[in-house]
């Protein structure tokens, strides 16, 4: 993919970053041999490839999904300046 100099630009202007006229013909070179780079990791076939989540074959510890420590509104409330039907009450702070 090539990108011209008007591309690379506004790219630029989107990621905020200031970047002279002079030096826009040379990103737009580089910047168009890495989407080159890019689009040749399109054409390897994964097919028969398991994804991989981490080089070394690390087990993931997994603990049940149990609620342990719940239905305690009252006792979570008791830590509030102002509580009303079971929620805190708190200061207003948009008009």
């Amino acid at each position: 993919m090539a990108l011209d100099e008007a591309t690379v630009a506004r790219i630029a202007r989107l990621a905020r970053i200031e970047v002279d006229d002079d030096r826009l013909p040379g990103l737009a070179a580089e910047l168009s041999n890495i989407l080159g780079w890019v689009e040749q990791l399109g054409e390897v076939d994964t097919e028969n490839v398991e994804p991989l989540r981490a080089v070394m074959p690390i087990p993931s510890r997994k603990r049940d999904d149990v609620v342990t420590d719940g239905d305690r509104q009252d006792d979570v409330l008791k830590n509030a300046p102002d509580a009303h039907d079971g929620f805190y009450v708190v200061p207003r702070v948009v008009e």
